[in-house]
């Protein structure tokens, strides 16, 4: 991954430059570097981060890029898009209520967060929460993933846009080997996607995969 702002190398980890300094979100490790205070992004807990160990080529995110997470969770992997995406906007659809705390706690202190109570399968429940976007983020782990990420793609990507879709494949068919999954969910895609990248997490996250693509 060729290097970007607000993204600095630490040996093997990458650390994000803290969006709010001294503080810490999922007691992540602080590290001061050339003045200033820098986030380690855990792999284990961060799939992207996972993907970016692993060798992530197409990772084009900027100051101003704005960004629509499927799927945010308790805003572990959000937080850092927050560090990197400084001036932009994450908007950080999640369906459950226990996590959504998490995120509104999050975004109080970091304005570029925009939390959304919303389920994935209903991106025009959203739309007049949600800009045009450079990425999605999809992290929702259901077999029906592709669809929910399609209706999202084609309502709020920009044109060039970039996805990072992770596949857990035992969240898509367990009586299927991974790879088996894996490459049925990319044969799927072929139709409305161009794939330019895709990477298995293993060690990091057992069975999943982080496929980077395009619509068509």
């Amino acid at each position: 991954m060729e290097q970007k702002v607000n993204i600095q190398q630490f040996g093997a980890d990458v650390g994000t430059l803290n969006l709010v300094p001294g503080k810490k979100v999922y007691g992540e490790r602080l590290v001061k570097h050339g003045g200033q205070e820098y986030r380690i992004w855990d792999a284990y807990r961060s799939k992207i981060s996972a993907a970016i160990k692993l060798g992530l080529k197409n990772f084009p995110l900027s100051e101003n890029s704005r960004i629509l997470y499927l799927g945010a969770g308790n805003g572990t992997t959000v937080s850092h898009l927050s560090d990197i995406c400084n001036r932009g906007l994450i908007f950080a659809v999640e369906n459950f209520s226990r996590p959504m705390v998490d995120l509104l706690r999050l975004s109080k202190s970091r304005q570029n967060i925009i939390p959304i109570f919303e389920d994935a399968h209903k991106p025009q429940h959203y739309s007049s929460l949600t800009s045009e976007v450079d990425f999605i983020v999809a992290d929702v782990a259901q077999r029906d993933q592709l669809d929910i990420l399609t209706k999202n793609a084609e309502t709020f990507l920009k044109k060039g846009g970039i996805i990072y879709l992770s596949v857990k494949a035992r969240s898509i068919d367990v009586t299927l080997t991974p790879d088996k999954v894996f490459s049925n969910i990319l044969a799927q895609m072929a139709g409305k996607f161009n794939i330019l990248e895709s990477i298995k997490l293993d060690p990091y996250e057992k069975d999943h995969m982080c496929i980077v693509a395009q619509l068509k």
